[in-house]
């Protein structure tokens, strides 16, 4: 049995640092990710007037429950989809002049969902170029709050931003959601703020919060479940075992329910208390999911496909054509070049068994992409990956740790 300690969660430590900002004292992050995306959302809160501090593994956050103490602040999010859609809700309930620019991947994602509700909400909000994407201006005058209906099916981002924010409206916030992409992400926020202090009333698709007062904590960050994933699917796909700890069934993150496929493949799955363990049987079956709640966990399973004894469909995941990259057509067109059969349509792709051959993998910059094609690297000679650096947005030591579990399992023979 091989045991790999993964990072911190992205998506909680990104939380994490909007609820200490937005908190009343100083909160400890313990085990926080320090990852290109965090650091984009740790500098950025920085540049705002928060004071972030470094101790250990830990970061020290001092919050600011009135908003961002800078009265004017140029914040450059980088590639991170979390700082690009959460920090201008922060600094709409604020009082200042606020703008908000990052790379050309991150430019090309859309915000515009986001915008129209603080607009709605009172904001004074303006686009320096194309509608509904980054650059973007905001004259902050604090947020009344009140009641919107919100389309947050392209990206539960949106909702999250705009839960988060709520508490520090004058009136707080009733949303009326008409439409949502991965649930589990907006029960992860819902969590996280309790965890602070701060209650929502969730009714269906209608989420209430009233004013109130989020307060600072020593909050633990747990391991990142996309990012263990690929360590997952590199055991069911190579007949080894692999255990993560820190991730059970108290997770908060709706991707650990990944290694629910893997079993319906056909591997062994055990899921305790504080840990998760997945044991690759030999043999992987064809089926049909549907990942629209843990769609960041879709290259993963697209990565092994091939080598499952049956067609691998996976079904209502039109959101991830709107990530870092256009993940289901990266993950046709990567598998196409490895000789696999692939057929996909608007919100779905269609694998079906096949040899991979020797393939150049086109990572369009995307950390996901990279990694889930080097677990289909671990039985095919030949792959290689593009852009290996691009990992460091989620994951720096990536390669090292994967290197190690592939030496551990004497497939160095393989080329990923």
């Amino acid at each position: 049995m091989t045991t790999v300690q993964v990072p911190g969660s992205k998506s909680v430590t990104a939380r994490a640092l909007f609820l200490a900002a937005a908190a009343d004292g100083t909160s400890r992050l313990r085990a926080a990710l320090d990852s290109d995306d965090t650091q984009a959302f740790r500098d950025g809160l920085r540049t705002l007037g928060y004071q972030v501090t470094e101790a250990g593994d830990d970061w020290l956050v001092d919050g600011r429950p009135a908003g961002p103490p800078a009265p004017d602040a140029d914040v450059y999010c980088r590639d991170a989809g979390t700082a690009a859609r959460f920090l201008p809700a922060l600094a709409a309930v604020g009082h200042g002049h606020y703008r908000f620019d990052a790379s050309a991947q991150m430019r090309r994602r859309p915000v515009g969902p986001l915008a129209t509700a603080l607009r709605d909400l009172g904001a004074a909000l303006s686009f320096a170029d194309a509608e509904g994407h980054l650059p973007i201006g905001i004259a902050a005058n604090g947020l009344r709050g009140g009641r919107l209906r919100l389309d947050a099916s392209v990206s539960s981002q949106f909702l999250t931003a705009l839960l988060m924010a709520a508490p520090l409206m004058t009136d707080g916030l009733t949303i009326e959601v008409t439409d949502l992409v991965s649930r589990p992400y907006v029960e992860m926020t819902v969590t996280m703020m309790g965890d602070f202090g701060v209650s929502v009333q969730t009714v269906g698709n209608t989420f209430t919060v009233a004013p109130q007062r989020y307060v600072a904590r020593v909050y633990d960050v747990e391991p990142d479940a996309s990012t263990a994933s690929y360590f997952f699917a590199a055991a069911a796909l190579t007949g080894r075992t692999v255990t993560v700890p820190g991730l059970g069934k108290n997770a908060m993150q709706g991707d650990v329910r990944f290694v629910e496929a893997l079993r319906a493949m056909g591997a062994e799955v055990v899921v305790e208390e504080n840990r998760t363990t997945v044991t690759g049987t030999g043999r992987l079956s064809g089926l049909t999911v549907n990942m629209r709640d843990i769609s960041d966990t879709m290259p993963t399973l697209a990565a092994i496909a091939p080598y499952a004894d049956g067609p691998v469909r996976i079904e209502d995941v039109a959101n991830t054509r709107v990530k870092e990259c256009d993940r289901l057509e990266a993950c046709a067109t990567n598998l196409r070049a490895m000789g696999i059969e692939v057929a996909t349509g608007a919100d779905w792709i269609e694998i079906r068994p096949g040899t991979p051959r020797p393939a150049l993998i086109d990572c369009h910059a995307d950390h996901r992409i990279a990694m889930a094609f080097s677990v289909a690297g671990l039985r095919a000679d030949g792959l290689v990956l593009d852009d290996p650096d691009c990992v460091r947005k989620t994951f720096p030591g990536f390669h090292r740790v994967f290197g190690d579990l592939r030496r551990e399992w004497d497939l160095t023979g393989q080329h990923g």
